[in-house]
């Protein structure tokens, strides 16, 4: 089943934000937060994330019909990659070192930022090139 495309995108706004506060304060606990988030979304598909149950119960009733829809399946790698990054970058704000919390946030900052502003999606392009390239080898 397609999902909206708008969904995502919302997830991704807010994935900005909340990673743009997590390298000004350098909080790992908000950076714990961002991480469940996209482990919940690549578990469980953009419909079940908190950010996705947001947009769906308050965001989505306040907006037209959607006109796009998307397969769910690019979205959610997009978050699978997301959540290594942030894995990575809650590591590097836990245990140290210090530039590899900020180097991995800032990359997921970065990716966000796209979808959230542009609608370009770099998880969404890594999943289709890797599907490109699976089957060319299978």
């Amino acid at each position: 089943m397609d999902i909206d495309v708008r969904g995502p995108r919302f997830g991704a706004a807010v994935t900005t934000v909340v990673l743009a506060v997590v390298l000004v304060t350098g909080s790992a606990w908000l950076l714990a937060w961002q991480t469940l988030a996209f482990a919940l979304d690549a578990a469980g598909g953009v419909g079940r994330s908190p950010y996705g149950v947001l947009f769906r119960r308050v965001v989505r009733p306040r907006l037209g019909p959607p006109t796009a829809f998307e397969s769910p399946e690019p979205p959610r790698f997009a978050q699978a990659v997301g959540l290594v990054f942030a894995g990575l970058g809650l590591v590097g704000y836990a245990l140290g070192p210090q530039w590899l919390g900020l180097a991995a946030t800032g990359a997921a900052l970065a990716a966000a930022f796209l979808n959230a502003l542009f609608g370009y999606c770099l998880g969404c392009e890594m999943y289709l090139l890797v599907k490109r390239l699976t089957v060319r080898a299978g």
